[in-house]
């Protein structure tokens, strides 16, 4: 076996474990796929607990050894349920974790990707000349939801079947537009929030205009942190627009309070969100949260839908639900199932602990990592925000932009690859630092939930003192890359 994919000790293979890894890298796309020679899928993560340090939850995490435990635990317990059942059991532990209101209505995909196609479906019908998809700042959200949102297949096969085309129209979907508002200027500074929610508004007249409906996104949790527009700039464009537009919310990073989910939800926006970034769990798995008043109304789902989703996955009743297929997937099940073990643990743990262990973070990245390499780190608000989340503060975007071998994006993805392979796993450099008309180097620290459960169970010192050990593991490992001792 591959050094890089050894298992934790204590999790070495069983007929169990393996059939339990085979299950976690089903029911997906190419993506989760696993690299026949590394073991590994294409974002340089395994379905099983690893020997690794990893501050990567901004891009995909590796189950946690007490999830993977857990679900050895309970898997033939779960599966007895029915997928109808366990779905449904799913959905009111979700509720339970963030406190969202028992008639909310609760989507399941199989990615974040796949769950664009839920916001589309909930804005069928409301414009004579189909939709117009407002998306804010595709650079900072997943490349592959430029094909979703268009309402197209965007791989070569889905968790239900294979032999679709990426690019290829979803049936039933309609006509659909597609702009995208960029949340950086030109030189990666980040626009205001007054100026976002302006471009907005002239999509959605124009969209008007044109006898089109408009699907307006927001970000909570961006790559790098951002959160846009405020609720005060959404709100005016409540005001303004009200039942001209659906509003939805990526918050797929899962850097979100019970808070801020129930201000959107308050508002009527739908709030996406996956288990596999800040939540810790294997990917692929997410889920959509809908306003009651937007499910009621909704239209019957698209043809299409019967090559993507399945019966069980939508809330009981749905319209044209029935024309799904009633079968199950198991592996995804499994998925949210490791998810909501993460949420509900993190959940119960008191919001001035974590501030706490966010702060010694922050600390220790500065003082271990940031001064030792003579790197920075990037602002994630333009100028006129005030201080971040507390949610957003679990990731750090690196501006490594001024380190020799490190300057560039591509050097920067280079060396996120080297370091993966060498033990040490970082979220993946984002565009969002300018240098001589190019893109600067750029990665990303970020906590995860099971990290933070960890800490939990630590005393100040000992948690001081792991963190000052990671923090200077890496700025070595950068350092060596950049050709320059760690101070």
């Amino acid at each position: 076996m591959s050094s890089l994919n050894r298992p934790l000790a204590g999790f070495e293979a069983s007929p169990e474990a393996l059939s339990l890894v085979t299950a976690l890298t089903g029911g997906g796309d190419a993506r989760i796929t696993l690299d026949p020679a590394s073991g590994l899928n294409r974002y340089l993560s395994a379905p099983h607990p690893r020997e690794v340090l990893a501050y990567s939850s901004s891009t995909v995490s590796d189950i946690s050894a007490d999830a993977f435990a857990h679900l050895l635990a309970h898997r033939d317990a779960r599966a007895a349920q029915g997928y109808g059942a366990r779905l449904e059991a799913l959905r009111s532990r979700i509720r339970a974790a963030y406190g969202v209101a028992s008639d909310t209505g609760i989507v399941f995909a199989p990615s974040g990707t796949d769950l664009e196609y839920v916001a589309l479906a909930l804005a069928l019908g409301r414009g004579g000349n189909g939709i117009h998809n407002v998306l804010l700042g595709a650079d900072e959200i997943g490349s592959g939801c430029i094909h979703s949102a268009h309402g197209r297949f965007f791989a070569q096969e889905t968790a239900l079947t294979e032999g679709v085309l990426p690019g290829e129209d979803v049936a039933g979907m309609g006509a659909i537009t597609l702009v995208d508002v960029p949340v950086r200027c030109p030189d990666g500074v980040a626009r205001t929030s007054a100026e976002i929610a302006a471009g907005m508004g002239l999509e959605i007249a124009a969209a008007r205009a044109a006898g089109r409906h408009s699907v307006v996104h927001l970000v909570h949790g961006s790559k790098t942190g951002l959160v846009l527009p405020s609720l005060a700039d959404l709100d005016g464009l409540l005001a303004q627009f009200g039942e001209e537009a659906t509003f939805v919310v990526d918050a797929c990073q899962a850097r979100i309070t019970s808070a801020a989910i129930a201000d959107y939800l308050a508002r009527g926006v739908i709030v996406l969100m996956t288990g596999s970034k800040f939540v810790g769990a294997p990917p692929f798995n997410g889920w959509a949260l809908v306003p009651p008043a937007l499910a009621e109304r909704a239209a019957p789902l698209p043809e299409g839908f019967t090559r993507i989703f399945r019966r069980a996955e939508w809330p009981a009743g749905w319209p044209g639900a029935e024309r799904l297929e009633d079968s199950a997937n198991e592996a995804l099940a499994l998925r949210l199932e490791a998810a909501l073990f993460e949420i509900e643990r993190f959940q119960a743990i008191p919001m001035a602990r974590i501030a706490a262990m966010i702060a010694a973070f922050e600390a220790a990245l500065h003082r271990d990592l940031l001064v030792p390499l003579g790197a920075a780190r990037v602002t994630p608000g333009s100028a006129d925000d005030g201080e971040s989340p507390i949610e957003m503060r679990t990731l750090a975007t690196l501006d490594l932009s001024g380190l020799s071998g490190l300057d560039s994006f591509d050097a920067a993805q280079a060396a996120h690859k080297a370091l993966a392979t060498g033990g040490i796993r970082l979220g993946q450099p984002v565009k969002c630092v300018r240098v001589n008309g190019g893109w600067g180097g750029t990665m990303r620290v970020g906590l995860s939930m099971p990290q933070l459960v960890r800490w939990n169970g630590l005393a100040e010192t000992a948690l001081a003192a792991e963190l000052a050990a990671d923090m200077a593991r890496i700025a070595a490992a950068l350092g060596a890359v950049a050709g320059r001792e760690a101070a």
